[in-house]
């Protein structure tokens, strides 16, 4: 005899078949409500609600939650008592009608944490404080351990924070599995507020975080600029920490490492690639609008944002990174991941020996540029110069340049054309290479027209020359104009105290503060087209002595 004998059919407008409704009956006995029975087997509550009072199963009553209830649901059939812990499924057995009589029902408990009140509420306090500042159930147990000396597990806390917030979802996300030491996610995430010591106001500052694909060991710095300086820096320095580098780096298209987003054929930052070289890694861009690449940088910046950095300031950014080591320390490396479910450092002990190892000197940051070479056959590099090979007057050249050195490259080989040891500002570097065999015809016509100024400004040319070659062409032409405005021979006796207090590194910029400074005139300064001042003294002493005759 099967339990629907002898017992009406419940008033329904579907019919079940067998198995869907053994299925609606045995989630009835677990004490399932009819929301959640209609999610998992998709009968609606209607239906599952006239099939359980069918067979006596008692219903939960509407505002009721959790709480036992004694009165039947059907009269011909005995009370069971039916309890539940927030959603979770009941691991213990209920008694059916026909397994047992209702005289020897006895109350089950329920199965779970404790009945007594959660240990989270003697710090109610703090953890609905740490919730208006953003912090979520992580990082306030965190904090409760570190401060308080909290002695629960993490569990109570999570389900505290839930009935405080009324309940949170989760989400789906796939996992990509790598080979240790294969591959390193990078990416830039919102830091703490820090006070900025040039303005004396808090100020954003950016998290930079680098995970590895098999271990999930992440390194977590703060900044607060961000160029392409910075970003190569930044990788550079978290190599040094982890002890090696990875054979890949997944990143995004952003501008400080990918200059020209393809999926195909990606234009890099030249110094990104180079930095990524040096330590035998290259660079893998996602598709534009494709993070789900690289998700476990982007859970670990979301993780990092928002557990031991929100809602907090610093005073310095060496306090801030400071705190983020600890954090680091304590807690992001000694967790036990969700996805492999062991613990990270255990991981990374295992991945560490794959990494490439690291080279005996770091990478030298450089800056880079496009430049145009000058009719003196240099190209200026804040503000000094630096020669190039004959026949490139004109043309464009790449330059990069660090705090020692210049290196002149083609635009279109990428080939050392010269490399030059960093000079100062409005100096220049000329390699030997590069300087003419004789003087150019055009030079010495610039000379002689130098000479017919006077005996002291040609000579002032010619050995300007004769010492900085080229470089000098510029500022003998500049003598030149110097004559055209103050006149030949006030320029000439301005060479002539240059040659006097010895050769200036610049002739050209000494004698014209020399002019500038209106000198007197002297017997000496004797122009071509004005007479001996001997002759005007004659002329008006015989004009008074025929004045006075008159």
């Amino acid at each position: 005899m099967t339990e629907w004998e002898g017992v009406p059919s419940p008033d329904v407008s579907n019919v079940l078949s067998e198995e869907k409704r053994q299925q609606v009956i045995a989630l009835g006995r677990l004490g399932w409500s009819l929301r959640r029975i209609e999610k998992e087997t998709g009968v609606r509550r209607e239906t599952a609600s006239g099939y359980l009072k069918a067979v006596g199963i008692v219903l939960r009553p509407q505002g009721r939650w959790g709480r036992r209830v004694t009165e039947p649901a059907h009269p011909a059939k005995p009370a069971i008592e039916a309890t539940t812990d927030f959603g979770v499924d009941s691991e213990a057995a209920v008694a059916t009608p026909e397994s047992k009589p209702a005289t020897e029902l006895s109350p089950v408990a329920a199965p779970g944490r404790s009945p007594s009140a959660s240990a989270c509420e003697a710090h109610r306090d703090f953890i609905e404080l740490s919730l208006s500042k953003g912090r979520n159930a992580k990082a306030i147990y965190q904090d409760l351990v570190d401060e308080y000396g909290f002695g629960s597990r993490y569990q109570s806390v999570k389900r505290f924070v839930r009935q405080l917030k009324g309940g949170s979802g989760q989400q789906a996300c796939p996992v990509i599995l790598t080979a240790p030491g294969e591959e390193a996610q990078a990416d830039y995430g919102s830091g703490p507020m820090v006070r900025d010591p040039k303005s004396g106001h808090y100020r954003r500052t950016r998290l930079f975080v680098l995970t590895l694909g098999y271990s999930r060991k992440a390194v977590h710095l703060l900044t607060f600029e961000s160029n392409t300086q910075t970003w190569a820096a930044l990788h550079e320095q978290a190599f040094r920490r982890l002890g090696g580098a990875t054979r890949t780096v997944v990143l995004d298209n952003l501008a400080e490492g990918v200059l020209k987003p393809d999926v195909y054929d990606p234009t890099l930052n030249p110094l990104y690639r180079d930095v990524l070289a040096h330590y035998g890694a290259v660079a893998l861009p996602c598709r534009v609008r494709h993070p789900n690449r690289k998700g476990k940088v982007e859970r670990g910046v979301g993780h990092a944002k928002n557990t031991p950095l929100k809602g907090l300031r610093f005073e310095n950014l060496a306090e801030a990174q400071t705190y983020l080591d600890r954090w680091e320390q304590n807690w992001a490396d000694t967790r036990i991941h969700g996805t492999t479910k062991r613990q990270v450092t255990a991981m990374f002990n295992e991945e560490k020996p794959t990494l490439v190892p690291l080279p005996l000197e770091p990478f030298r940051v450089y800056q880079f540029g496009e430049r145009r070479v000058n009719l003196d056959g240099c190209v200026e590099v804040e503000a000094a110069y630096y020669s190039t090979p004959p026949g490139w007057i004109g043309r464009p050249v790449k330059v990069q340049w660090d705090g020692r050195t210049v290196r002149v490259l083609d635009p279109r080989t990428g080939q050392l054309l010269r490399e030059h040891l960093r000079q100062q500002r409005g100096r220049h570097r000329i390699a030997d290479d590069d300087r003419p065999a004789r003087t150019p015809r055009s030079t010495e016509q610039l000379l002689v027209r130098c000479a017919s100024l006077g005996h002291h400004a040609g000579a002032l040319a010619e050995q300007t020359y004769h010492r900085d070659g080229v470089v000098s062409i510029r500022r003998i032409q500049g003598l030149l104009g110097l004559a055209r405005t103050h006149g030949a021979a006030m320029t000439d006796d301005g060479c002539r105290v240059a040659l006097e207090v010895g050769l200036p590194d610049n002739p050209y910029r000494f004698v014209r503060t020399w002019l500038e400074r209106k000198p007197q005139l002297t017997l000496r300064q004797v122009d071509p087209i004005i007479r001996q001042l001997t002759l005007y003294r004659d002329f008006i002493d015989n004009a008074t002595e025929e004045n006075q005759h008159e």
